[in-house]
């Protein structure tokens, strides 16, 4: 998990240097951020919702409310993928030289987006991974 999260991260630090060079950015590495996002995620969640979830679902045993964490950071993995694949076309249509014609409403979209990734992350090192037996995934 501590892999896991420190991709996740250096993604969002990605996002974060493209939204903030906004309009003026490095097509190389929107077409690299964007050929990444997908397929990190996807990964990722698969090991969390196999592994990580089914642990901390065990550990907390008859506590609805836990239970009900699982399910709402299962949903947002779903809803993370939709946005990845939104954010991913909008990256690579840039990488391929369009034009950036609302910096102002991409960068609001990328930082939507990276910032849930920051939340998802903080929830599951301050929840989920404590009830698991890993005290500091930082």
């Amino acid at each position: 998990m501590r892999r896991a999260h420190g991709e996740k991260l250096q993604l969002c630090d990605s996002l974060e240097k493209i939204a903030d060079a906004l309009p003026g950015v490095d097509h190389l590495m929107c077409l690299s951020t964007a050929n990444a996002i997908l397929p990190l995620l996807r990964s990722i969640h698969q090991y969390e919702e196999t592994v990580i979830f089914p642990a901390y679902e065990d550990a907390v045993v008859g506590s609805d409310a836990n239970l009900a964490s699982t399910r709402r950071l299962r949903a947002e993995h779903v809803e993370d993928e939709c946005f990845a694949g939104e954010v991913t076309e909008i990256l690579l249509a840039i990488g391929h030289g369009e034009p950036v014609e609302n910096p102002e409403a991409i960068g609001f979209m990328l930082r939507g987006f990276f910032e849930s990734m920051r939340r998802h992350i903080a929830f599951e090192r301050e929840h989920v991974l404590p009830m698991i037996g890993i005290a500091d995934a930082r």
